[in-house]
């Protein structure tokens, strides 16, 4: 089901029914980029601390933004059945009473959306606003002031505006008291936007909503208008504005509140894009958004860690994608034991058991969330010689998933995964080796990683002027290199010794022998001179 601002009020109340009663909520995103190229050294590597790697991604989550986010929310409705709403949110920031929000796109991610049908246009003109805490403070400060404005600044906002505000000034001018008007053709936004922009101007008239893009105007006297803002009918009472501009971030308060396991895929960037822009502006400790996003959700689940650990432990064959994973678990990896619960999707969402849509986020969760069952379900049916209860509970599931609970995959880097509720356990590389570069002069980290690119990819790093370290991810990669480059004329390739080659262990180790030194003579020149 695709949802937008039109349509989010109506169905927030039935959302939050079904979330409630969930056994679990798996997320999807899509973002207008990824990693900033404006900010030198951006990309991931696999130098990279967990705390490095959030700066970096801080700054890149701070330039982009949402596009679409998708929503599965799984239902156990018997003891064999999964039930799945599965919904696309079109999202745009709030333009209402805060300052303009700036956003960047990056070209590669917009063409990768458009290959897959991403429609620009929804996002553009239907988006769903929404806002952080900041945010909200300053519009809802700003309202008990009356100093909010509306941040329409497209020529099109503009001419609806001035359209609307025209024709209600030229039509005041003779209309007598109780008469009244429709103003016609208005989207979700402006709905609001030409009732609080008319109020503010003509101090005589009132407005409402009347639903399918229209407004009524009616002339009162300012008596009378006093008595209908303070009545309970008012749509445009402070209280109400606020939820309007508040938009998606209504939905993220009651996924907080329910306390349902999250689920998700490779899900760092949604993790920091959540709460950048639903809860507060990214902090800049690492620690303090681990601990911000553990409050928020205690339970995460990434598909990805889950995976790595299935294609250990079954005979699973090496997939990346997750719509290859789904289709790899769906082959049935268990023959002999119970099948796995039986997933359905509910008849609004039927369209992704009838065509594959990869790339759109509802469609993304719901594979996220089917995988988890399927994944969960194929862990236990090995994790125990006893035979597995025809039904198991979600629960169980919950249990034989515990050591990957709160585990964020962490691609290309110095651990293998984030953990949210304790310490960052590091990873096992293969070992890095050292380039010591001879008649080569003035060569950058760029060339040497060109140098090597041919054959198979390493990070780089120089450690100084005439010195490289590289690190893979793969141990036949270190091998191959160690045995092609054994002769090379200008660069020597070997295993780096941190004793041997650091240049602190090397500096610390020159200053014991100068220190050393300066010992032996003083002891020699005062055992001469005692003599």
């Amino acid at each position: 089901m695709e949802v937008g601002a039109e349509g989010f009020a109506r169905r927030l109340p039935r959302l939050r029914r079904r979330i409630l009663r969930a056994a679990f909520v798996a997320l999807d995103m899509e973002f207008t980029g990824l990693h900033s190229t404006s900010v030198q050294n951006n990309e991931p590597s696999l130098f990279d601390s967990p705390a490095e790697r959030y700066v970096k991604a801080r700054q890149s989550v701070q330039r982009f933004t949402l596009v679409q986010l998708g929503l599965a929310i799984f239902s156990k409705e018997n003891s064999s059945k999964y039930v799945v709403h599965s919904y696309n949110f079109f999202l745009f920031p709030s333009t209402l009473g805060i300052r303009d929000v700036e956003f960047t796109l990056s070209a590669s991610s917009i063409q990768f959306l458009s290959h897959y049908g991403f429609d620009y246009n929804k996002f553009l003109k239907d988006g769903i606003p929404y806002m952080n805490e900041v945010q909200e403070k300053i519009l809802r400060q700003r309202l008990l002031a009356g100093t909010w404005k509306v941040c329409s600044t497209s020529n099109a906002d503009r001419d609806v505006l001035k359209k609307a505000i025209d024709e209600v000034t030229s039509w005041i001018a003779v209309a007598k008291e109780e008469d009244t008007m429709i103003l016609q053709d208005l989207n979700g936004d402006h709905v609001l936007e030409v009732q609080l922009v008319l109020r503010q101007a003509l101090e005589n008239v009132w407005t409402e909503p009347l639903g399918d893009k229209k407004v009524m105007v009616k002339k009162v006297s300012p008596e009378h208008r006093q008595r209908l803002e303070n009545s309970s009918y008012d749509h445009c009472q402070k209280k109400l504005i606020l939820l309007s501009a508040r938009g998606f971030t209504n939905l993220f308060q009651i996924l907080v509140k329910a306390n349902k396991p999250l689920v998700g895929h490779n899900m760092f960037m949604d993790l920091m894009h959540l709460h950048d822009k639903f809860y507060r502006p990214l902090p800049e400790s690492y620690e303090e958004f681990k601990r911000n996003i553990h409050n928020l959700f205690p339970v995460i689940i990434d598909t990805k860690t889950v995976t790595k650990s299935v294609q250990k432990k079954c005979l699973f064959p090496r997939v990346s994608s997750l719509l290859e994973v789904y289709a790899v678990l769906c082959s049935n990896l268990n023959p002999k034991g119970p099948p796995c619960p039986v997933i359905a999707l509910a008849s609004g969402c039927s369209r992704y058991a009838e065509k594959k849509s990869p790339h759109e986020a509802g469609y993304d969760a719901f594979l996220c969330g089917s995988v988890l069952l399927m994944s969960a379900h194929l862990l236990l049916c090995r994790s125990t010689d006893d035979a597995v209860e025809a039904d198991p509970s979600f629960s169980q599931y919950l249990t034989v998933l515990a050591e990957h609970v709160n585990k964020v995959n962490f691609i290309r880097g110095g651990v293998s995964s984030i953990n949210f509720s304790g310490e960052d356990v590091p990873c096992r590389h293969p070992p890095a080796l050292i380039v010591h570069v001879q008649g080569w002069p003035g060569l950058t980290e760029r060339q040497i990683y060109q140098e090597f690119k041919a054959r198979c990819r390493f990070d780089v790093r120089r450690l100084s002027k005439n010195q490289f370290i590289l690190l893979s991810s793969q141990y036949k990669h270190v091998r191959l290199v160690l045995r092609d480059y054994r002769h090379h004329p200008h660069l020597q390739v070997s295993v780096y010794r941190h004793w041997r080659h650091s240049p602190s262990v090397n500096c610390l180790l020159q200053i014991s022998g100068i220190v050393a030194l300066w010992s032996v003579l003083a002891f020699a020149l005062g055992g001469t001179s005692s003599c």
